[in-house]
């Protein structure tokens, strides 16, 4: 009987220890952020807001990088992640549109001008008839890259459509003849390095990737003004926007720290937003 009673004893304890441990665990996990981000400029600044989140709120961030867009908002939507910080709202938009995921935005953080880059051209009046340009497949990004074109003169869009939604279908006046090639956004700035078409519009954060920055490289650039609607934004899952974790994430990436960190680090080519 005594022998019974110290295994019972023994195990009474190992249960009672494992117990605390997963106790311990699940306070832990409560204090931890996981958001995904595309490299740069998103996982950088994240990186910035780091210490802050952990010495100021106790929050350990895990950053996790991703190249595909698509993949951002699905692992949001089935709760892989608390958070993504790599699109606009127009992409965000559609996403949710096209695919009813239970997501919402929490804030938006900055605008990345779009720009215009080649190899061989140094201002658009050089631009040749019948010139390739070289655009992103993402449906949500074409009416912002025709309308740069339009105000830049080399197009004319159809006075029926929402520019927003523009794509090249919606062009009614073409004079230089531009030819235009869809591909993933997140090979545009390699296609650029290799020369590929005469223009290739490139995103910030991948023009960034490829150490271009919009406002001294840019063969055309986007205006920015408080009006831009493709502020890039926080997206969480509905219902977490006013979680403390969350709040806090925005707080700290809308912190005067951050803030002067983005404009020291990229003079320009990434622009708060208040």
């Amino acid at each position: 009987m005594k022998k019974f009673l110290k295994i019972a004893f023994a195990l009474l304890l190992v249960v009672g220890i494992a117990g605390c441990g997963s106790n311990k665990k699940a306070a832990t996990d409560q204090k931890k952020l996981v958001v995904s981000a595309t490299l740069d400029p998103h996982s950088k600044i994240l990186e910035e807001a780091k210490p802050i989140l952990k010495d100021k709120y106790g929050i350990d961030l895990e950053i996790k990088v991703l190249d595909d867009y698509y993949i951002f908002n699905k692992a949001l939507n089935s709760g892989d992640v608390d958070a993504n910080y790599f699109q606009h709202r127009p992409f965000f938009d559609g996403e949710i549109e096209e695919h009813k995921y239970n997501i919402v935005e929490a804030a938006g953080i900055h605008l990345e001008p779009f720009g215009f880059y080649s190899k061989t051209i140094k201002d658009k009046k050089d631009i040749p008839n019948g010139a390739k340009v070289i655009i992103s497949n993402s449906v949500a990004d074409h009416g912002r890259i025709l309308g740069i074109l339009e105000d830049a003169g080399l197009i004319q869009l159809s006075d029926k459509v929402d520019r927003l939604k523009a794509t090249v279908k919606d062009i009614t006046s073409n004079p230089k003849n531009l030819k235009f090639t869809e591909i993933k956004p997140e090979l545009l700035s390699t296609t650029f390095q290799n020369g590929e078409g005469d223009l290739v519009a490139i995103n910030g954060n991948y023009a960034l990737q490829a150490k271009l920055n919009p406002l001294k490289d840019a063969v055309i650039i986007e205006s920015v003004d408080a009006d831009n609607p493709y502020v890039n934004i926080v997206a969480v899952q509905k219902g977490h926007e006013n979680d403390e974790k969350i709040k806090a994430l925005i707080e700290v990436l809308k912190s005067d720290e951050i803030k002067e960190f983005i404009e020291k680090t990229y003079k320009g080519s990434v622009i708060v937003v208040e």
